[in-house]
């Protein structure tokens, strides 16, 4: 759990409050307003900040972005605080550079789980930002590519290869470096959604942001965002070149080609799964069936239909061991001369 968690509120109650449940689980210190809590934050560098939307003078949302601008607290998870629920609301404290929303009144449970997900999501950033130095090096292999899609082409041949959406968002990310976008995509599985993202880790507030417009249009821009939405695949862009209509107009021209290669290479990946699974099953259900059968009085008595029933079960075995040799094969190349190398594709 944090160690140092900074409060910054006009309330007093609010202090108390907060004092109370974090109480043996994190030291607390004060700020009643936005320019006092400014200084506390550059002065004690905290693990985690509580912030408060609506205070005289320098209010959250000027708080947060000062705090976010400033290299000493730039990554700083911040929690903000709002009487406010609404979708609006929350989008305007992730402008702002929140990386949660919890709203007043809260209890001690629901804000000593928020804060534990933000803790941990400041550890995980930390134990990402290596990773940025071999996605600096993806970058540098991408460069070479001459054009938006021939980088597409290279992208859906290097999918061939991924077998798993942790591998797919490494190919994924490597498509957007040589542009210098920070984005989070949102992988809409069967089984539930993961979220990645190609600068350190993703907030609770942009999961949510994407859960929260999943089914909404294809494109969905505030401010310097924008979200793409697939049905398998959700892609947030946090600083879309908004300024550059040129820019803009290409990407959005862009990543539905990439998005859609996504959403394929996911759904592919859930059908050969889910058809593995039925096959697995299917065997179980008939090793059952034949050993009953066989056990049966009036058969187990007969030698003649005993080995019948066993040389067509043998046979039917063979199908089913066939059959899902041919799935994993499509699914999971066995080498990579059965993937696509850049070599093989003319670059645009």
């Amino acid at each position: 759990m944090a160690k140092l968690v900074l409060t910054i509120d006009d309330n007093k109650v609010i202090h108390h409050l907060v004092e109370d449940a974090l109480n043996g689980v994190a030291q607390v210190i004060h700020a009643k307003d936005g320019e006092q809590g400014v200084k506390q934050a550059l002065k004690h560098n905290p693990d985690i900040i509580l912030l408060d939307v609506e205070m005289p003078g320098m209010d959250g949302y000027a708080v947060c972005k000062a705090l976010k601008e400033d290299p000493k607290t730039h990554t700083t998870p911040i929690l903000f605080l709002s009487g406010r629920g609404d979708l609006e609301e929350r989008m305007r404290g992730y402008n702002a550079g929140a990386d949660d929303y919890i709203i007043k009144p809260f209890n001690s449970d629901e804000l000593k789980a928020r804060i534990a997900v933000l803790y941990q999501y400041k550890k995980r950033s930390q134990e990402l930002e290596h990773e940025v130095s071999r996605a600096q090096s993806t970058a540098e292999l991408a460069m070479t590519d001459s054009g938006d899609m021939g980088r597409v082409m290279r992208y859906v041949s290097q999918t061939y290869g991924a077998h798993d959406v942790k591998t797919l968002s490494e190919y994924f990310f490597a498509f957007f470096e040589p542009m210098n976008l920070d984005v989070v995509v949102a992988f809409w599985l069967d089984e539930g959604e993961m979220f990645f993202a190609n600068h350190g880790a993703e907030c609770p507030l942009e999961q949510e942001l994407l859960e929260q417009h999943r089914h909404s249009q294809r494109f969905v821009d505030f401010d310097d965002n924008t979200i793409v939405n697939y049905p398998k695949v959700s892609l947030l862009v946090k600083n879309m070149p908004m300024e550059d209509s040129a820019l803009y107009g290409r990407y959005k021209d862009l990543f539905p080609h990439l998005l859609e290669a996504t959403h394929a290479k996911v759904q592919d990946m859930e059908n050969s799964n889910s058809a593995l699974r039925h096959a697995a099953m299917f065997g179980e259900a008939f090793n059952t069936f034949e050993h009953l059968l066989v056990q049966h009085p009036d058969i187990k008595d007969n030698p003649d239909l005993v080995q019948f029933i066993s040389l067509h079960s043998a046979q039917i075995h063979t199908l089913r061991c066939d059959l899902v040799e041919s799935i994993e094969h499509f699914a999971r190349p066995e080498s990579v001369e059965d993937v696509s190398s850049q070599t093989d594709i003319e670059l645009f």
